[in-house]
């Protein structure tokens, strides 16, 4: 059972009964809540606690005692270890009703205002292989099995290419098979993976800030192109070259293979010059014969099926006739303005990053739509009486801000705008139930719709659609 740590509690036979904020699960040991992850409700448990709070407590499993019947049976060998798909343990039907849970305690607990009654979670019809983007990282610090501590050996095969452990930045779980997005990229990985061990490629090492290889990147699209980006620490371009050829040769359904030389602190690409090694510099995606241009840098929901249902759930709440003027705030690279935009006069865009309204734009000309606006910067700053005198007071705003949610500022000019309706679509429904009790002197909540984007995990989008009151 493994010793326990002096003066924090040790608790026996405690029963899991709910899951809570972050999927955490939930069990009350007397007047005390203790948070435990990978056990459902139903489990019965002996746990160790870590940590211990005024009003709670955190701990890890030492031993199930019995499981629930409501577990389900982990399909993905790394299970436990990779910090994702937790909730493999959870029928996916529960994993809806704990998601709309979610949706329903954080609007009535921390929004505190009248919510009518939740349309049932739309859950996605695929519930693996459903990401259009994955990213794994080179370590020459594989995590290891106690089984592995314990034998004390030699490691033979330090190296992996996988996802990091959750909670340790220097170690990554080598991974084999993924179950998140669709082949060939299981291939591509393994492959790249045997052929750097086998030419005896060196793997980074975050802490000393050496190695060759980074980062993999591989995106698909619903129109059967394929995206790779291979990341070096540092430029070697025979070595680099004879890769990158090896892939091409053996992937020949790559339509788009990039890299990059990465040399600062960390793994983030968005501001390093991307390079074309074979075929296009780009990929396509297609959603209700709208055509949308991913470059390497861009930003795309990452399950393509669930964010069209997303998307015709966001245009069917704004209820939009054509004659209106829309705002779409938090825009990125367009998808919704682009969306939307035949059903109405016009679409005016707004984002902080520069790039991605460069690819609204794009997008807007690859799909001759003449009726769209973007605009690049600080959302409190560029929506100020001028700008909205000049492209016209709007009817609708349809909101769909980062998980800390909208600036108050950004709150206030909705207020001080007072558009007909608002469509907030949000993927964290504690900041959006906070923005919803700033908009409550103004607005009255009408629909409530969460989505499920990302089946075993917590994550849960939610869209609300809000009328300006009459009174």
């Amino acid at each position: 059972m493994g010793r326990r740590k002096r003066n924090k509690p040790f608790y026996e036979n405690v029963l899991i009964e709910d899951i809570g904020a972050e999927g955490k699960a939930v069990a009350r040991v007397g007047d005390v809540v203790v948070f435990t992850k990978l056990a459902i409700p139903g489990d019965v448990v002996d746990l160790q606690v870590t940590k211990k709070r005024k009003r709670y407590q955190e701990a890890i499993v030492k031993e199930f005692i019995t499981y629930s019947d409501d577990r389900a049976e982990a399909f993905c060998k790394h299970f436990g270890v990779c910090g994702g798909c937790k909730w493999q343990i959870l029928p996916y039907e529960k994993q809806l009703f704990y998601k709309q849970k979610q949706v329903q305690d954080q609007l009535s607990r921390i929004g505190k205002v009248e919510i009518p009654k939740m349309l049932p979670i739309r859950g996605s019809e695929k519930n693996t292989f459903y990401r259009n983007k994955m990213e794994f990282t080179f370590s020459n610090k594989r995590w290891l099995s106690f089984e592995e501590i314990e034998r004390s050996e030699e490691i033979q095969d330090p190296n992996a290419l996988g996802f990091h452990v959750p909670g340790l930045f220097d170690k990554v779980v080598n991974i084999e098979k993924c179950w998140l997005q669709n082949d060939p990229s299981n291939q591509i990985r393994n492959f790249i993976y045997n052929y750097a061990l086998k030419n005896h490629l060196s793997f980074f090492d975050i802490r000393e800030q050496e190695g060759f290889l980074r980062t993999l990147i591989i995106r698909t699209s619903s129109t059967g192109e394929l995206m790779v980006i291979l990341s070096f620490f540092y430029e070697d371009e025979p070595a680099r070259e004879a890769l990158l050829n090896a892939v091409k040769e053996q992937f020949p359904e790559i339509t788009s293979l990039l890299y990059v030389i990465n040399s600062k602190g960390n793994d983030t690409i968005t501001d390093q010059e991307i390079k074309v090694y074979a075929g296009k510099d780009h990929i396509l995606e297609e959603m209700e014969g709208l055509q949308f241009k991913i470059g390497p840098k861009s930003f795309y929901q990452t399950n393509s099926e669930q964010a069209y249902e997303l998307y015709k759930i966001t245009r069917d709440f704004a209820e939009l006739k054509g004659d209106e003027v829309v705002y779409d705030l938090y825009t990125g690279t367009g998808t919704i303005a682009n969306f939307v935009a035949k059903k109405t006069k016009k679409v005016i865009g707004i984002e902080y990053v520069p790039e991605a309204i460069e690819d609204a734009k794009l997008n807007s000309k690859l799909n001759s739509i003449e009726n769209t606006s973007f605009f690049a910067g600080d959302m409190k700053d560029v929506l100020n009486e001028a700008f909205i005198q000049e492209h016209g007071k709007p009817e609708v705003v349809i909101t769909d801000p980062p998980r800390a949610g909208m600036h108050d500022d950004v709150v206030q000019t909705i207020l001080n705008m007072k558009p007909g309706k608002i469509v907030y679509v949000s993927c964290n429904p504690a900041t959006q139930a906070r923005d919803l009790a700033s908009l409550d002197s103004l607005y009255q909540i009408e629909k409530i719709q969460p989505v499920d984007m990302f089946p075993h995990t917590h994550h849960v989008e939610n869209v609300v659609m809000l009328r300006k009151r009459l009174d």
